[in-house]
């Protein structure tokens, strides 16, 4: 069967240089032999997490939307691939409300002790995260890092490895850095080889 995969697009931009990048680890993680399933988290009907807090007690939460879908899908998920821009030197705000709705996750482990994911599988499963930023600035990725090793450090899907490429302000179009491209191909297929 099939390692399953899922790759989160941040960006709003369906076809811009994050989603091409996204697309080319897709191509790798799938000719590795992994099944991958694509979000575009930016056009997703989901609200905000309103702390409600049911999900201290309890495996769902409170808000009526398709978030359940998604729980399931990434407890079920082998590995993660989170393509994001830098913005305001982080996530953009429609990924970083995916991400926080998983305070499931969250009271899960942390609060009642018994995580989704067992630790043997914790141990195979893998994040790889893909990112550009505008600016070619000194830790213009560091947000995004501490934001995404945080989220896999809560659905038991920890950081494994990177993609980046600042200064796309002068690069504009990534199909001009084919070593960006090929290292988005190669991650993917390391991380579908890994996963299997």
């Amino acid at each position: 069967m099939p390692k399953k995969v899922i790759a989160l697009l941040g960006s709003p931009l369906l076809d811009g240089n994050t989603a091409r990048l996204l697309d080319e680890a897709i191509r790798g993680a799938e000719e590795a032999g992994c099944e991958v399933e694509r979000i575009a988290v930016a056009h997703l009907d989901i609200l905000p997490c309103m702390e409600y807090f049911q999900c201290k007690e309890s495996d769902t939460c409170l808000i009526p939307d398709e978030m359940a879908d998604y729980y399931r899908k990434f407890r079920e998920m082998d590995g993660l691939i989170i393509a994001t821009p830098v913005m305001t030197m982080g996530v953009p705000g429609r990924l970083k409300s995916f991400m926080d709705r998983f305070q499931v996750f969250y009271m899960a482990k942390y609060h009642r002790g018994r995580s989704f994911i067992s630790p043997e599988r914790r141990k195979k499963r893998k994040t790889l995260l893909i990112s550009i930023a505008g600016m070619n600035i000194p830790d213009v990725f560091s947000g995004v890092r501490l934001t995404v090793r945080a989220f896999g450090e809560i659905i038991d899907c920890p950081l494994w490895g990177e993609v980046l490429q600042n200064d796309m302000d002068t690069v504009q179009d990534i199909a001009t850095r084919s070593e960006v491209m090929e290292a988005a191909y190669r991650k993917g297929y390391e991380l579908g080889n890994l996963l299997g």
